[in-house]
């Protein structure tokens, strides 16, 4: 499992150079209904990409490609898609150049991310946001590319996809998840899966209720470590009535609460108008801190809130992810565990 602490350790000792951005920043374009993606079709090109970390050897690129055959389209490697430089695939411009070119590709009509990692938010000062604002394709991703999914829903303005990288392991409740929202332009109902397990009461992909009611509007969000540590730069989305959704992995529970305390100073938590909270793998108390359990610091940031509120949601970092799209308006019942998405993610 990748650490991204000691990989920032990493990068302070070896002192990386970041590669200076080539432009300004565009205004801020948030997505509109109009401005949306083409939805995939079989037979359909699509990029593959590493904008973090690399895959370990040829074998697993293999896996990756036939995974995308199996989806019925057609992979595309990156010209840097085997690149390796430190613990990242390639230096900072090779893996910007070649998100730059996927989405200058007119063959080219989805962009998936390989894997995670670490390293997305070093390449957002090199991307040429002009045009990818100019050919909304669809991006799809999680974990480190949360950074991607932010700074594509303050500049990009049109929506993406959170969901699995071409790596996971694509079960066919997640499979089925995305094919909806990406082939179909469906509008799902994104709920657990009812589970006892032979259990008198069900215990395995249980959600937790934080603050009962409903509420609707932009899904935003993704990995809370790497969405907080965009706090503060020009990548960050308005946050106003947004639903914000947040999962992570291998964090201890006083570290979350560090970083919901930091959106909370920073006036994003008081903005939004309801939270989902995934699941948080391997996220369990260190004893040397003591105290609360991560359902105890979810409480204590959500609860004073006042708005709709939940956890234990079917995303993160576990094998069936549910895909969310970023950037659409959605519901969510907290009572019900439930998303709503209530409009496509991407066009007719």
């Amino acid at each position: 499992m990748f650490d991204r602490r000691t990989a920032l350790a990493g990068l302070a000792a070896a002192a990386l150079p970041l590669a200076p951005a080539t432009g300004q920043l565009r205004n801020p374009s948030p997505p509109t209904a109009t401005r949306r993606a083409p939805r995939l079709r079989p037979g359909d090109t699509v990029g593959l990409v590493q904008p973090a970390g690399f895959v370990a050897d040829g074998f697993e690129l293999d896996i990756v490609k036939e995974t995308i055959r199996a989806m019925d389209l057609v992979p595309k490697a990156s010209q840097h898609l085997e690149e390796r430089h430190g613990y990242l695939a390639g230096t900072d411009r090779e893996r910007a150049e070649d998100l730059n070119r996927m989405y200058a590709d007119d063959t080219v009509r989805a962009v998936f991310a390989v894997r995670g990692g670490w390293g997305s938010a070093r390449i957002l000062p090199l991307l040429d946001w002009n045009v990818i604002a100019a050919n909304p394709k669809l991006l799809i991703g999680y974990s480190d590319i949360t950074a991607l999914h932010m700074a594509f829903q303050r500049l990009a303005g049109f929506p993406t996809i959170h969901g699995p990288t071409g790596n996971a392991s694509w079960p066919e409740r997640s499979w089925a998840l995305f094919r909806e929202l990406a082939f179909e332009g469906a509008t799902p109902l994104i709920v657990n899966p009812d589970s006892h397990a032979d259990r008198l009461v069900q215990t395995a992909y249980r959600t937790q209720l934080f603050r009962s009611g409903k509420a609707t509007g932009p899904l935003l969000g993704g990995n809370l470590t790497v969405l907080s540590a965009l706090v503060g730069t020009p990548y960050l989305p308005d946050f106003a009535g947004a639903i914000l959704f947040l999962e992570d992995v291998g964090e201890a529970p006083y570290r979350i609460d560090r970083m919901l305390t930091q959106l909370s100073l920073a006036g994003i938590l008081p903005q939004v108008a309801g939270v989902v909270f995934g699941t948080c793998s391997d996220c369990t108390a260190d004893r040397a801190f003591g105290g609360f359990t991560l359902n105890q610091v979810l409480q204590q940031h959500l609860q004073p809130l006042g708005v709709p509120a939940f956890g234990g949601a079917r995303f993160g970092h576990i094998a069936d992810q549910a895909s969310l799209p970023e950037g659409v308006r959605a519901e969510i019942d907290a009572d019900a565990g439930s998303i709503r998405i209530l409009e496509p993610a991407v066009a007719p």
